[in-house]
């Protein structure tokens, strides 16, 4: 496919200038942020979001039921709204912990070994629940799975995901992954797919790889979205890759998110599985397959099309589609906050999700800032010991 290169969006902002840290720090606190954003309007449709919302969204909101948020299905008991980070973001911030403890790459085991321990042995202030809680009384079913296959059931690591059901649990919480390997989106493919075999199987594992090499593609110096789709496009495969194509073909003809809302769910839509209607499965929702995609990573990938980059258009873009929209504002959030800093995200945004969530949310990207350097050292010591060693059996040529 051909993609056209969006305008940057600001003429003082270029994503040359910017160092590690920033990208770092802006993938981290931009996927924060897009994830509270999209929370209280997860599940609904974009006609019922701007009816709710007497129009679109363009910032924090409360929760749907107002104060009935309590007793309100089905969403109770989520507070929802007002700057509350969900699950994605409790995901990706154990994820870093994960790094934080190994400071190396990291794989199935370290999932086992270090990430479900976390889950539940260690309690934290849950925004949603407004108390401290083990992050694993607030999960899904799906992230819930690996606590139940690895520490109950002392599967495989690297098969445990066999067997979830198929969804973007994995690929809402890797970018870390895309971090730690920052500008070589190959490799954050491979460790994503390692990593997400403890989670995920079939296309669900897939976007996960994706996602991570989307992440640290968007790392790469001038990078663009359009070379960001691309970069997916080149590693994707199956349904995924089709997926991620058909709606970024699509996607290439909008510049505002209002118009493209119908059409990107339309092009989507015969790669997901879930069907029309995003509280009532259909039958063969979430089952292994190679011709189908999950929704979110194509959407994420389109919303940033449409946004040029800009964080604030592609994030609320992602927000107004609705669905899934906290895990595909998650995705694309991370994706933005790479390509051009957290000078791109609103301030009075990171500001009320940080206090609302009682979340320190720089504090993650500093962390993995120094893991990405160390780990990059190390990598450089392997790969010249790796040539020196070929070098040796190859002989002079």
């Amino acid at each position: 496919m051909t993609l056209k290169t969006p305008a940057p969006f600001s003429a003082d902002t270029t994503t040359t200038t910017l160092t590690l840290d920033e990208r770092i720090t802006g993938a981290l606190v931009g996927a924060a942020v897009g994830d509270a954003l999209g929370g209280p309007v997860e599940g609904w449709t974009p006609e019922q979001i701007a009816e709710r919302h007497g129009g679109r969204v363009n910032g924090i909101v409360g929760p749907w039921h107002g104060d009935a948020w309590r007793t309100a299905r089905p969403i109770a008991p989520y507070h929802k709204g007002d700057g509350h980070v969900t699950d994605d973001t409790l995901m990706t911030h154990a994820l870093v912990r994960v790094y934080g403890t190994v400071r190396d790459h990291l794989d199935a085991y370290s999932v086992a070994d270090h990430l479900v321990p976390d889950l539940m042995s260690r309690p934290r202030w849950i925004p949603e629940l407004e108390a401290e809680a083990l992050p694993l009384q607030r999960i899904f079913l799906a992230e819930k799975w690996i606590v139940t296959r690895l520490h109950y059931g002392h599967a495989d690591p690297r098969e445990a995901g066999s067997g979830n059901i198929v969804n973007c649990g994995a690929a809402m919480y890797m970018a870390p992954v895309g971090l730690v390997n920052a500008a070589h989106p190959e490799a954050a493919y491979a460790e994503a797919l390692d990593v997400a075999g403890a989670h995920q199987s079939s296309y669900g594992r897939e976007a996960a790889g994706v996602l991570a090499a989307a992440v640290a593609a968007a790392c790469v110096p001038d990078a663009t979205p359009s070379s960001v789709v691309g970069t997916c496009l080149a590693l994707a495969k199956d349904g995924t890759r089709a997926a991620i194509e058909a709606v970024c073909d699509v996607a290439a003809g909008y510049s505002d998110f209002e118009s493209a809302l119908v059409p990107l769910r339309e092009a989507v839509a015969p790669f997901d599985t879930v069907g029309p209607d995003y509280r009532d499965p259909s039958l063969g929702a979430r089952r292994p397959s190679r011709l189908h995609s999950i929704e979110e990573l194509p959407v994420a990938l389109g919303m940033l099309l449409v946004g040029g980059g800009d964080y604030r258009r592609t994030v609320l873009g992602s927000v107004n589609y609705g669905r899934d929209c906290d895990s595909i504002a998650t995705m694309s959030g991370a994706i933005a906050g790479a390509l051009h800093g957290e000078q791109a995200i609103p301030t009075a945004w990171v500001k009320t999700v940080a206090d609302a969530s009682r979340l320190d949310l720089h504090a993650p990207a500093r962390v993995l800032t120094e893991v990405a350097r160390e780990v990059f050292v190390r990598d450089t010591a392997r790969r010249r010991a790796h040539e020196s060693a070929f070098a040796t059996l190859a002989g002079p040529r």
